[in-house]
């Protein structure tokens, strides 16, 4: 995750934002021979933000106009993409009909808000762009039957970069956005990539499931347990955003596998396991180390110790089952946030890749 800037930050608009202010300036394009440049929408929220275009094509009673995604100080994969829009009129009475252009994926998965053989473009991005489609319509006296093909600009290779090959989003990126906004460092794409991939492993009949702080304890989790790709949620540091979820949409089993500095903090019963929103408490883990019987002079040492890395290595030497006794504690963490029915496991997982302790079933 990227280190958060100093200051105040900016905000920056959504994909479903961008591919809604190109609609609007293709579709205004059909009706008028012109294209509004800039280009202003009104979200849900009712902010109003205006776009340039990058695009803007016409001929044929076909339009095309894009725009480049603006995500503010968050640091989007996103962040510059051209998101592109091409219309054209529709059969009548057919209403809106969305279709995926290059760099958009397709859904082949159920679980998702989009049923599977449908572009990935989600229900708010589509009900943005099909009121912007009725107000033009209305506003020129023209049939908003129109056929709306959405685009990503290298959207396949950015789509890589992402968890949607394992949500069974195939062939480019989703077009995301609730609000239109992106407000920097909410994370919330990420937290919704947790949810969805939790929703899919549902909907496709897992039964186990697993998260992981990091490539690494990913790789050692996925082999211990022989699971697909499927059932690997993108936990990373956000602990809570997945136990949350599970805990309204259960699945019977999960794991949790970690480094052992991330896995102390959830043992502390921290859920937001990154370094600039929780810390390692070396008095909490000194007590964890005389639980697992250190001696006096092990539990002075960890206590005075300048990272959990020196303490594993510490606990480590002297035979003392530490990594044992935080999975034990991280998973009463965990099961704290559950509400039953779930077995859980949790597997702490040193730098290169080997199991160091465990705990659950």
């Amino acid at each position: 995750m990227a280190t958060k800037p100093e200051g105040p930050l900016r905000k920056g608009w959504t994909t479903g934002a961008c591919a809604t202010a190109a609609t609007t300036a293709a579709f205004t394009a059909l009706a008028t021979g012109r294209f509004p440049d800039p280009v202003t929408i009104t979200l849900p929220r009712g902010e109003e933000p205006s776009f340039a275009l990058v695009r803007a094509e016409l001929e044929h009673g076909v339009a095309t106009a894009s725009v480049i995604k603006d995500a503010g100080d968050d640091p989007d994969i996103t962040h510059g993409a051209e998101i592109v829009v091409t219309v054209r009129m529709g059969a009548p009475g057919s209403g809106v009909v969305f279709a995926a252009g290059p760099g958009v994926g397709m859904v082949t998965k159920p679980g998702l808000p989009i049923p599977a053989g449908e572009p990935a473009i989600n229900p708010r991005p589509r009900e943005m762009m099909v009121s912007a489609v009725a107000q033009i319509a209305a506003r020129h006296g023209i049939p908003g039957d129109v056929i709306l093909e959405v685009g990503v600009t290298n959207g396949a290779a950015l789509a890589e970069q992402t968890w949607n090959p394992r949500l069974g989003i195939l062939g480019g990126l989703s077009i995301l956005g609730t609000t239109g906004v992106v407000i920097p460092y909410s994370c919330s794409a990420w937290i919704h990539s947790i949810h969805r991939g939790i929703d899919v492993a549902l909907a496709t009949g897992l039964d186990h499931v697993a998260g992981a702080t990091g490539r690494t304890s990913e790789v050692t989790v996925q082999k211990l347990h022989g699971l697909s790709d499927g059932a690997m949620l993108d936990m990373g540091d956000f602990a809570g955003g997945m136990l949350k979820y599970l805990r309204r949409h259960p699945v019977p089993r999960v794991t949790i596998g970690g480094g052992f500095g991330k896995l102390v903090k959830l043992a502390q019963g921290e859920m937001d396991l990154h370094s600039s929103r929780s810390q390692v408490d070396h008095a909490v883990l000194a007590g964890l180390a005389r639980d697992a019987g250190a001696d006096a002079a092990l539990v002075d040492a960890v206590a005075g110790a300048t990272s959990a890395g020196e303490v594993l290595g510490l606990a480590q030497a002297a035979g003392v089952p530490l990594a044992d006794v935080v999975a034990a504690r991280a998973r009463e963490a965990a099961l704290a946030v559950l509400s039953g029915g779930v077995a859980i496991d949790v597997v702490v997982i040193d730098r290169a890749g080997a199991i160091v302790g465990r705990a659950g079933p």
